[in-house]
């Protein structure tokens, strides 16, 4: 009532009036009294620094600009940035290798690798380069042959071929190989395991796998720390003075026993080192920058970027009008249309421990069928689905597509066990599309359709693009062909994921829960995707809850419950006639 009588006594042309005239308002900024004495605190220390560094007689200037630029300092120097950047690379190169070997599959190449780094990052630096610097006492002469043998190819004198500068940078890089390895093996192990799940589903070679969709993710979290040890490594280049060799650090000291003048000539090799942080500072800055594309929705463009940009080759025009081929939609595209392959499990059983999640699964699927698979959580559905492609390889039982068997090579009544190149290979044929979308976020929208099909089709990359545009207007994202997964939203990426898994033409494509990570208003466009693609011929196998699509879409409607299929049949029937109660008692909750 009072609020009511307040505002009935005001004139309401006025209320207009004012709330339009904001020129009358003045801003004052929030004081900061902590903020300001912070600042003018560290004002005063930086001044009392500088005026006592400068003013100084003592620190001696004349003579550190006298040497600064000495050609005796100059030649330490070059030594120490020689060093420093071949020890860098050699040691980041045998790093990675490390690494790689550390996360290795193999318990002997893994524990070697354990057993080195563990060696190497035990010894003091300096307590390595004696040793080596020594080693003609232990080993007279160095000789490459034929172990075991008298054969001897290669036999020269320690001495003369580990020569102090030789020295410098075997240990060097040793000690340097040692502890970038570990920030390797960190950086790997940040990855998420669906990124290596997904680049194996497309069938991409193991090799290829690390080096384009593992190690370029894993660079963001190995540049801090990378770069540490790289500026850590140009700072202990000045402990090879223990060889008497005349890096920066040992120049200064001969120069400074010399004339006497210890502070000045102390401060040449500081402020160099300091140039040589700054440059590195600044190396990693970019780099960083470099490497985080696809993290960040608004990314800062690199320097120079703009034109290096006009030289980068055009995309191929795709000539049918985009507005067109999504109203045309899937099932009209002669090229996207594949023969589907008929799928056939055989008898799959799967245990994690002691819990059997797969109990002898039978099941067969006709060529260019639809199946949806229900069930709850839990149930076994996923592993399914990751076992017919082989992710998971089961304890019991064989999969088939088109008659081979997944993940073996028949001979008579034999089977024999692929290896993983070959497994890749024929993964490429079974499609998947993951819960969580797995796109790789360092690649862009089009880079992440076109990796599979000329790495593991062999196709070229003109027909690669190609198909990339036209599968990009069939699911109406053709202006995202240049974004990162990042800049979509969560529809978008499932659908580039989609498209993604049609890229290779699979004979089947695997679904494993497409719209359980979507907000409820983005199902539908995945959903529409799907539906089409369910009148192209491709076997579809679908683990999903969404009951109406399968209803709709699906030929057949599996329910699994306890790693068991209970029921299978049409729709209609599994819907309304469930045979089974605990087919019907699920119904009732998810209807």
């Amino acid at each position: 009532m009072a609020l009511t009588t307040d505002f009935a006594g005001i004139d309401p042309g006025s209320r207009t009036a004012e709330s339009k005239d904001y020129s009358r308002y003045r801003i004052v900024p929030a004081r900061h009294p902590g903020r300001l004495a912070g600042t003018i605190f560290a004002a005063i220390v930086i001044t009392a620094v500088l005026y006592s560094t400068f003013t100084n007689p003592r620190w001696g200037w004349g003579v550190f600009g006298e040497w600064f630029f000495a050609e005796p300092v100059l030649v330490g120097l070059g030594r120490t940035l020689l060093l420093t950047v071949l020890a860098a690379i050699s040691g980041s190169i045998l790093g990675t290798a490390l690494a790689l070997a550390r996360v290795s599959k193999s318990p002997l190449l893994s524990g070697l690798s354990w057993g080195y780094i563990w060696l190497l990052r035990s010894i003091p630096v300096i307590v390595l380069l004696l040793i080596l610097n020594n080693l003609g006492y232990l080993y007279e002469t160095i000789k490459i042959g034929i172990p075991f043998t008298d054969t001897v190819f290669i036999d020269y004198p320690t001495v003369q071929l580990l020569t102090p500068f030789a020295a410098a940078f075997l240990g060097l890089t040793l000690n340097q190989s040692a502890f970038f390895a570990e920030i390797v093996r960190g950086g790997i192990l940040s990855v998420d395991h669906g990124q290596l799940e997904a680049a194996a589903a497309l069938g991409l070679p193991r090799r290829r796998q690390a080096f384009r969709i593992v190690l370029p993710q894993a660079m963001r979290s190995i540049l801090p720390t990378g770069f540490n040890e790289l500026i850590g490594l140009a700072k202990s280049t000045s402990m090879v003075y223990v060889l008497a060799l005349p890096e920066l650090f040992y120049t200064v000291q001969v120069i400074y026993r010399r004339n006497l003048e210890v502070i000045p000539l102390l401060m040449v090799a500081t402020v160099w080192y300091l140039i040589i942080m700054t440059v590195l500072s600044l190396a990693q800055h970019y780099i960083e920058r470099y490497f985080s594309k696809g993290a960040v929705r608004n990314p800062t463009p690199l320097p120079f970027q703009a034109f290096f940009e006009r030289f980068r080759r055009p995309l191929p025009v795709f000539e049918t009008a985009t507005d067109t081929v999504r109203k045309i939609g899937f099932r009209d595209a002669a090229v996207l249309r594949a023969a589907g392959g008929a799928v056939r499990i055989h008898g799959i059983s799967k245990s994690f421990g002691s819990l059997k999640v797969l109990d002898n699964v039978e099941l067969s699927l006709p060529a260019g069928s639809v199946t949806a698979i229900l069930g709850p959580s839990g149930s076994g559905k996923s592993t399914l689905l990751r076992a017919i492609n082989h992710l998971e390889r089961v304890d019991e039982g064989f999969i088939s597509v088109d008659g081979d068997f997944v993940g073996y090579s028949r001979k008579g009544d034999t089977l024999y066990e692929l290896k993983e190149k070959d497994i890749l290979t024929r993964r490429a044929d079974i499609g998947m599309v993951f819960q969580s979308f797995n796109l790789f976020p360092h690649l862009t929208v089009l880079e992440n359709l076109i990796e599979a099909p000329i790495q593991v089709r062999g196709v070229s990359r003109e027909e690669a693009v190609q198909l990339a545009q036209e599968l990009l207007a069939r699911i109406g994202l053709s202006d995202k062909i240049n974004a990162y997964p990042r800049q979509l939203s969560g529809g978008q990426q499932q659908r580039v994921a989609i498209a993604r898994a049609l890229a290779l033409r699979p004979k089947v494509l695997l679904f494993d829960e497409p719209t359980s990570a979507l907000d409820p208003e983005l199902v539908g466009e995945v959903l529409d995707v799907i539906k089409e693609l369910a009148r192209t011929g491709t076997t579809l196998v679908i683990v999903t809850h969404e009951i109406g699509f399968a209803r709709e879409v699906a030929d057949t409607v599996i329910f699994m419950d306890g790693g068991r299929i209970l029921e299978a049949g049409p729709p209609a029937r599994i819907f309304t006639q469930a045979e089974h109660s605990r087919t019907r008692e699920f119904l009732a909750k998810v209807l």
